[in-house]
This record gives C-alpha cells, structure tokens and sequence, in this order.
C-alpha cells in the first residue's frame, strides 16, 4: 500500500541536500567548536559559515544568531531570556495570543507563577488577533509581546509588523515564533520590528533536534541554560554541528526556492479542496482559518458529523498520515485550544482534521486522499 504524507506541519522528511551535508559533517570526524586544535576550528569554521548564511538569509549579523536544539527551546529561551532581563528594568508584563504553540503558552504560564502578569489575546473567528486589541495590551510596563507568525494548525497569519511597530513603541520586546511560517514567508529582520525570532530544522526538510533563535543587538536578553561559553555565552553546550551544518542547507534551499514552495503547496491544496468538495458534496465539510492570511500548506477542515479520532484512525488504516492539531498535543484527548480559542462549534473542534503539504506531495496524492476521505466519511455517516 502506497502511503501519503500530509503531516509536513509535524516534521518533514529531510532533503537529500541536507542529509547529504549532515552525513559529509557527522563523518569527518570528531569535532568540538570550543576545542582549539584543527578538529575543533573545522567544527567551528562548519558552525561559522552555518551562521553567516542565516545572517544573509535572515538579513541580520551573524551575532545575533544563536543555535538551539529545537524551536522549542528556542522559545523558552526568547521568553525566559528577555522577561528576566525585563524585570530587572521594571517591566513584568507578558502578552500573548490564546493561538500560540504550547511552547510559549506554557512558557508563558510558568512565567506567571514566577510573579509576572500575563495578558493573553483573543481571536476572531478566522484565530487571527486585532490589532486594537494587542494595542491596547501593551503598554510601558509590558516586557515582553510573543506572538507567531503563521499558526501551526490553521495556517492563519498575525500582523506581526503592526504589533511590534508597537510594541517597539513602548520599548517592549518582541519575540516571534516564526517555525510554520520559515520558507513560505519572507522574513527581512532589517525591515520587520522583530527583536527575537524562534526556528526549527525539521519544518523545512532539515533534521530534527535542532533550533535557531535570533536576538537583535542591544535587545535585553540573559541566559537560560549555564555551562560552557558556547555562543557568545548565551547558550551553553556543545554544538550539534552536522545538525546545524544540514539545517543551513535546508534554509538555504527553503529561502532559495521560496515562491515555488508556496506555488507547489498551494496547487496541492487547492487540487484537495476542489476533489472534496466533488466527492463529499456541499456542506459536508468546512475549513478552519483565515481564507487569505494564511500559510500556503496548512489546510484545517472540520467533517460534520465525524469525530477527528475516527477520521485519522480510518486514514491511517487507508494509508493517508494527517493529524488532529499540534503534533506535540495530538496523542491528547482535549480538544484544540487553538480552535476553541476561535469560538467556533464544539462540533467543528471535535471533527477538525489538519492536513499539511511539502516536499514530494502530487495533485495525484490529493485527489486519491479526496476518494479516500470520501469513503471513510459514507461508511461512517451511515453507520
């Protein structure tokens, strides 16, 4: 049975590029940056010229760049970092959205126990954030204001320009958590009034265990993690470096062929979309999200009817991989805070299944997944 992957928002499979630069890096021996005879400064000369093309990509300096071990470290180490530095300035105010991975919410969360008042924003119905409202959030007390660029489960984009313009304005730091939306959207930090910026390897074809947090100079930000000087002393351990060696390759070619990734997932998308509607007919199915700011290769659609564990069992078993929200939540049995803080139907919450494209999906998988889809949905309804 020949299967088809449409979970890219959980984790991609690598590119050959990048497994190729990972297996050249992991196989030329031992290398320890911080170590000073030759096999360390060829590590660290990998790491450097790793580091110089994020700059370029990014179009920051390279010492604004900090390698971690996942985005959701990365995260943490954007909130913890700068809301501790804050605080030392007077500011203990946290905002937020009620849309963000659980990587911030829950950093977020504990930042609260830890004596700071948290303001978390509500969404529309599409789960994109009014600008009034995170205007009227932040003010010359707030330290820190996280909210992400594209949503991991509906796709939908945040005016993250206009709320750091803002916040920059009250001399609040903003942090993004830019993991979804790293190859489908461009991102200048010249242009774009972001201080910290949140990555991860495996969301575009890299490998997994490997992050990237970027801290513009002069933003107020202190360690998280002590040990070794490793990155400029803002982030001890040793350095992953084929990781990050393979993890600069996807980036490279993510940013490099940006606009045929988005073309590529919203064909894909598009050719779903238009098959379900054939096969299951009008009003069996509603999508979840904003219908234009959104990421290309995020579809949420809710199945009336039809309970989302019911669907991903009965795709899983027809060989179709998709999933019911955030992958780090998914094995849960509470329902997608992201939708519920959309204040959609709990029917729709309770039937929403998240499809996501990327490297090697076909119009040919997307018409079959529609059949597939169709199937399952007549034997269940009639059941």
């Amino acid at each position: 049975m020949n299967s088809i992957y449409f979970d890219h928002a959980a984790t991609t499979a690598m590119s050959p590029e990048a497994l190729e630069a990972y297996i050249e890096a992991a196989t030329a021996g031992p290398g320890n940056a911080s170590s000073l005879h030759a096999h360390g400064r060829t590590a660290k000369e990998r790491i450097s010229l790793a580091r110089d093309l994020f700059a370029s990509l990014l179009q920051c300096e390279a010492s604004e760049i900090i390698f971690t071990g996942s985005g959701t470290e990365s995260d943490n180490s954007a909130l913890y970092g700068a809301a501790y530095a804050q605080r030392k300035r007077g500011r203990n105010r946290i905002v937020t959205t009620a849309v963000e991975h659980h990587a911030v919410l829950n950093a977020c969360r504990h930042l609260e126990t830890q004596g700071f008042s948290l303001t978390v924003l509500p969404v529309d119905e599409y789960g994109r954030v009014e600008l009034s409202d995170a205007m009227a959030a932040i003010d010359d007390t707030t330290a820190i204001v996280s909210v992400m660029a594209g949503n991991n489960e509906t796709g939908t984009i945040q005016p993250i320009a206009e709320i750091g313009e803002w916040a920059r304005k009250h001399k609040a730091v903003m942090h993004v958590d830019a993991v979804q939306a790293f190859g489908y959207l461009e991102i200048n930090l010249k242009e774009l009034p972001i201080d910290l910026l949140s990555l991860s390897a495996h969301k575009i074809n890299g490998p997994q265990g490997v992050g990237l947090l970027y801290v513009r100079k002069g933003t107020p930000f202190q360690p998280t993690l002590y040990g070794g000087s490793q990155e400029r002393n803002r982030r001890a351990g040793t350095e992953n470096v084929p990781g990050i060696v393979a993890f600069a390759k996807a980036a490279e070619l993510a940013c490099g062929q940006l606009q045929r990734r988005r073309n590529h997932a919203e064909e894909v998308r598009g050719a779903l979309l238009v098959k379900l509607q054939e096969e299951l007919g009008p009003g069996q199915f509603v999508m979840n999200g904003h219908p234009d700011e959104r990421l290309p290769h995020i579809l949420n659609l809710s199945f009336a009817g039809i309970s989302s564990e019911s669907m991903l069992m009965n795709l899983d078993l027809a060989g179709v991989s998709a999933s019911g929200g955030s992958a780090c939540t998914s094995g849960s049995l509470k329902p997608s805070h992201v939708l519920s803080a959309m204040k959609i139907s709990s029917e729709r919450v309770s039937s929403a299944v998240r499809f996501s494209f990327g490297l090697g999906n076909t119009r040919e998988e997307a018409n079959k997944m529609a059949k597939i889809t169709a199937t399952i949905s007549a034997r269940l309804r009639n059941r």
